[in-house]
């Protein structure tokens, strides 16, 4: 969309800034396909308009997703209009420091911004999920079994074949596991609550020394630990299993603060969880970098590669599997 369009678009939708002298730069943001600008001014307060497209449904319902979560509490940016017949929004500028820039502080200077995160999302899988109960908004479809296994598939056929090179057949092999499709009907047996679906550093800005939640349309029922796998094994950022148990245990304190009892196996479903995001996210590194010709993301393979084996191996039933992992060149 070229820049004098969408300060036209701006001046006409918002006739108070008719008279503003804007200034726009386009701003990159991950492989959703959907085109981000910030609009600046001497006057005004900046602005993102967003252009779509209807190709991807999960687009069209971000505003009411977002306005959802607003009314629920959880810090999203504000929607300030929407124009459907053009595909454009216009929001909250919330900046541009993300968790991810945070990568290389310490961990004294990073861990209260990953609380901070912690803490936006428990609003979301607590208070937005009880929400839901009574203001209902149109999401994806839920996590279940077959979702859980085409995860699964998306990685066999995108990084191990795609990006690999595993033969078909050798691949199919892994992928009809036993224990790979008992994973995915055990999770799939649990209550959900609302999660984000792509929990990552990149997806958390820091704002008003506070965390707030974007690009969140991908939103649906599933497991909390799926979102806090997303978040504490993000093959953007390393993080130590100290890091990762300090963690852990901040987001059982809120939980315990709203009087939700732990469960016993929420660490198992953790992990379980945490090889499932993994296998969805090397599956997307691998279908952007091979087929869409976005090699950027084919550099996060190794990271998540190495993830992926270390819950891998928590995980009965999955030697054969661990070891696949550890032969891959």
């Amino acid at each position: 969309m070229q820049h004098d369009s969408v300060i036209l678009h701006t001046r006409e939708r918002f006739p108070g800034l008719a008279r503003e002298d804007f200034q726009i730069s386009p701003l990159e943001k991950g492989g959703s396909g959907r085109k981000f600008y910030r609009l600046r001014s001497a006057e005004a307060a900046s602005m993102i308009v967003v252009k779509y497209t209807p190709q991807r449904p999960e687009n069209l319902r971000y505003v009411d997703i977002a306005n959802f979560l607003d009314d629920a509490g959880v810090a999203v940016p504000r929607i300030y209009f929407h124009d459907s017949e053009e595909g454009l929004i216009w929001m909250q500028d919330l900046g541009e420091i993300d968790l991810w820039s945070y990568r290389d502080e310490a961990w004294s200077t990073r861990k209260p911004h990953y609380e901070s995160a912690l803490a936006a999302v428990c609003q979301l899988h607590c208070e937005a999920t009880t929400h839901y109960r009574t203001e209902h908004v149109a999401l994806e479809l839920e996590f279940d079994e077959q979702l859980y296994l085409w995860e699964q598939n998306y990685f066999v056929e995108n990084c191990l074949v795609g990006f690999f090179g595993l033969s078909p057949a050798a691949a199919a092999r892994y992928a009809s596991l036993p224990a790979l499709h008992a994973m995915a009907a055990d999770l799939a047996r649990e209550d959900r609550v609302l999660v984000h679906r792509d929990f990552q550093s990149q997806n958390v800005l820091v704002h008003e020394g506070g965390a707030w939640l974007i690009d969140f349309q991908g939103m649906r029922p599933g497991l909390a630990q799926y979102d806090l796998a997303s978040l504490l094994y993000d093959p953007y950022v390393v993080l130590s299993d100290t890091e990762r148990s300090e963690l852990l245990a901040f987001y059982r304190s809120l939980l315990a603060r709203r009087g939700i009892a732990v469960a016993g196996n929420f660490d198992a479903i953790y992990h379980r969880c945490a090889a499932q995001r993994l296998m969805q996210a090397l599956g997307a590194y691998g279908f952007l970098g091979v087929k869409s010709g976005r090699a950027d993301f084919l550099g996060h393979i190794p990271a998540a590669r190495r993830s992926l084996r270390e819950v891998a191996a928590r995980i009965d039933g999955l030697d054969e599997f661990v070891a696949l992992l550890n032969s891959l060149p």
